[in-house]
């Protein structure tokens, strides 16, 4: 008796704590608005199997407790039941997995119109590269990477010659104008999320991933890696400011270009070459 009445109390104290929970999802901030609809329809399905089950557990307890002179039947198989069971649990597991695939499959299929971005992860912080006038970017590895091309640039490719670098852990965005986030990490795995924009995607050492959204309102949103990338992993983080179209190409226009990048790295190795010199001269 006891038992199943602490299987009630369960049933009200879960539906009650639903309704009062302080935790509750940040303000959305992009188009995903799909995401929040699919975990609220899991969680009426999965709330509502809990509650079936716990119904039913209480049920047994009340109805099969012992009485004197009651004798148990014994029934290892049960054919009818176990085939009743099973196709409850398929159209269970497809009710919830069915949403979600739609969901993906809208995930994965990026607009034509789509501003593409690439954020480089590393321990700790996060760079980013956009395409020039020419809207497109240019190709990259981690192999090319060393001290005079922090981005890997590929020097050959002419489309890359006016891909806009950010040095900095702030990235920039245009309202309403949709984005194709690409992931690459240069040492180990991170995730790329903002938790307003209801998106993200693991950044895997030696692969491109990615996703896309659109920014639908003004402000500025924090980053964080969502994947334990080290010691340093609590510090890795950043900040998306999104603002209206003209604000963002006075942004975008004070950015560097990777050859004005170039010839500011030729310039300080001529400035360092003729200061070294000068100090032989002076020796």
């Amino acid at each position: 008796m006891l038992v199943g009445l602490v299987f009630l109390a369960v049933i009200v104290g879960s539906i009650l704590f639903h309704v009062w929970t302080p935790w509750w999802w940040t303000e959305i901030a992009s188009n995903w608005g799909a995401m929040d609809d699919t975990i609220v329809l899991t969680f009426w399905i999965g709330g509502g199997v809990f509650i079936l089950v716990c119904l039913f557990m209480t049920y047994c307890i009340f109805r099969y407790s012992y009485k004197e002179g009651r004798r148990s039947e014994y029934k290892p198989e049960d054919k009818k039941l176990e085939s009743r069971l099973t196709w409850l649990t398929a159209l269970g597991v497809a009710a919830l997995l069915a949403p979600g695939l739609f969901v993906w499959n809208d995930y994965i299929k990026v607009p034509k119109n789509a501003i593409h971005v690439e954020v480089m992860a590393w321990q700790w912080g996060w760079k980013y590269r956009l395409p020039g006038k020419d809207g497109k970017l240019g190709t990259s590895s981690n192999k090319m990477i060393s001290e005079k091309n922090p981005y890997g640039m590929n020097p050959d490719d002419p489309n890359g010659k006016d891909d806009v670098f950010v040095d900095s852990d702030e990235l920039h965005l245009a309202k309403d104008r949709p984005v194709k986030i690409l992931l690459r990490s240069i040492d180990v795995l991170h995730n790329y999320y903002v938790p307003q924009f209801r998106s993200k995607m693991d950044a895997v050492p030696g692969v491109i991933t990615y996703y896309w959204f659109q920014p639908n309102k003004n402000g500025e949103y924090e980053v964080l890696c969502a994947e334990y990338c080290g010691v340093g992993h609590y510090a890795m983080r950043g900040s998306v400011v999104v603002e209206d179209q003209e604000s963002y190409d006075k942004w975008l226009a004070k950015q560097d270009t990777y050859t004005s990048f170039l010839a500011k790295l030729n310039e300080n190795e001529f400035k360092n070459k003729k200061m070294v010199k000068n100090n032989n001269l002076l020796d």
